[in-house]
């Protein structure tokens, strides 16, 4: 099962950037289709399931991803351990089905904020097991290496959810039909994936249970903690939205909701890089390679944070111009959360990698403090702030709390004992911005007409920053051919195309 990293990226990497490519594109018809209250009450929904779905498979899904990427000396460890959390998965998930079926029926929901709300229960609970199933399915295919086949599925998940969903919503449906075709790309991707791995992996062996001699003790203790921590983690995208629906109404909760989906753009590439590392990093703590481990983290932080910065600049200097025209005029107030969140995602992004790693040694007490530091500076300065200032305090609670979430991780790797910082190269990535951001809002000054900034700032804005990073010395030539070269093509080849000394 060994493969290069750079392949994993590659696949993740180009899902990632199929699905947001995706979300891009249908985002603002799904906002117009629901309306700015429906996608509120749908925001509102997808984050209360969220933070239910960490009880129910938070300890399945990434538990099975960290020890099926593992070699052990029992032959059949990696049908072992499918099985043993094939088994979890099914009874957790019938169990969450039936307590969110439960509240539908007792009309709880409709007292609380309203109807229809205890049907969109209703409908939840059957997403309760196809998003359990989906979850499992794909981590199971990543651990095993096999994300040509992960995430590929994941797009062709996220199709069926938008096209099945507009369709639905053309037809007189409102929140239900996003619902509805959730379940459906859940339902494909697990059906699809769970017959990949039987294709893979010994049937019977997955079915019987494992032997007497099976760490049970161990993978039990790592599902508990993991749950805490997830939870923690997870807290920190959802709470904000969960009590902006609470404590104002539907529509500011809308207009919020859809300021962090644009600030979460920024992510792509930390996610997937999270996502790889989780499974990839387990192998190196369990030799013990903390040279390893400061090598890999400490580019990853520097990369990602010339990224991400690139990416907050541009959003800052084109955000008056491409909110309205994306969401439509009623959205102009987005702008406003919007900007006061982009310290904070930069901060989170960089983050995301650390969390991973640190995820990966199986020592999860210390990340479990850092995360948990986090999580409680975004919920009490949240309940301070929304209350008195609504969309924007939710937005400056929600940065700071991201922001510290960075430097809690820091604090963590260097108690587990690697360095993430030991190649940051810290003046030449704020010179960088500090340099790059003046021309960059420059460019957009001079050009007349939104349109033709949104044409031309990312693009000139990207060659501008890409000449300063590099004169700064935050990157080198020879660093950017590297991470090119983890791109997939068509991408990664006419980015190089496109570096000093590359063959035309």
């Amino acid at each position: 099962m060994d493969r290069s990293l750079t392949e994993a990226f590659s696949a993740l990497f180009s899902a990632k950037l199929a699905t947001s490519v995706i979300s891009i594109v249908s985002l603002p018809i799904v906002v117009r289709e629901l309306g700015t209250t429906g996608y509120g009450d749908y925001a509102f929904l997808i984050s209360s399931f969220s933070l239910y779905m960490i009880l129910v498979s938070s300890g399945v899904t990434e538990g099975v991803q960290k020890f099926v990427a593992e070699e052990r000396a029992d032959d059949r460890w990696h049908e072992h351990v499918v099985g043993f959390y094939l088994r979890l998965t099914l009874g957790l998930g019938a169990v969450g089905a039936v307590v969110v079926g439960a509240a539908s029926a007792s009309g709880l929901p409709d007292r609380l904020l309203g109807a229809p709300f205890s049907y969109y229960f209703a409908l939840l609970a059957v997403l309760v097991v196809a998003a359990q199933l989906r979850a499992f399915t794909r981590r199971t295919l990543m651990g095993l290496g096999l994300e040509r086949y992960s995430e590929p599925l994941r797009v062709a998940a996220k199709l069926t959810w938008v096209g099945l969903g507009l369709g639905l919503a053309a037809l007189g449906l409102g929140v239900d039909a996003f619902l509805v075709s959730n379940i459906a790309g859940a339902t494909l991707l697990a059906v699809v994936g769970l017959a990949v791995i039987a294709r893979r992996l010994s049937v019977s062996a997955i079915l019987r249970g494992p032997p007497d001699d099976f760490p049970t003790r161990e993978l039990l203790s790592f599902n508990g903690l993991n749950i805490v921590l997830v939870l923690l983690l997870l807290s920190l995208f959802h709470v904000d939205v969960v009590m902006m629906r609470l404590l104002t109404d539907g529509g500011q909760t809308g207009q919020y909701r859809a300021a962090l989906a644009i600030a979460e753009y920024v992510w792509f590439v930390p996610l997937s890089l999270q996502t790889l590392l989780l499974h990839s990093s387990s192998r190196l703590w369990a030799e013990r390679r903390f040279e390893r481990l400061t090598d890999i983290a400490s580019r990853i932080t520097r990369y990602v944070w010339l990224l991400v910065s690139l990416m907050a600049i541009g959003l800052f200097v084109l955000a008056d111009a491409a909110i309205p025209l994306y969401f439509g005029p009623e959205f102009t107030d987005t702008v406003g959360p919007l900007l006061v969140l982009l310290p904070g995602t930069i901060g989170f992004a960089l983050a995301r990698p650390l969390y991973a790693i640190n995820q990966g040694s199986g020592r999860l007490r210390t990340p479990i403090v850092a995360t948990g530091g986090a999580a409680a500076i975004n919920v009490v300065l949240n309940a301070a702030l929304i209350p008195a200032y609504g969309m924007i305090g939710a937005a400056a609670a929600t940065s700071v709390g991201y922001g510290s979430m960075f430097a809690f991780h820091v604090a963590c790797a260097r108690h587990l004992g690697y360095r993430p910082l030991a190649d940051l190269r810290f003046p030449s990535l704020v010179g960088t911005a500090v340099v790059a951001a003046p021309v960059i809002y420059a460019v957009d000054a001079v050009l007349v007409g939104d349109y033709l900034s949104l044409a031309v700032v990312p693009v000139a804005g990207a060659v501008v920053y890409t000449i300063v990073a590099v004169a700064f010395g935050a990157v080198t030539v020879d660093e950017l051919r590297s991470v090119t070269g983890a791109l997939p093509a068509p991408v990664g080849p006419r980015l190089r195309a496109l570096l000093p000394g590359s063959d035309r």
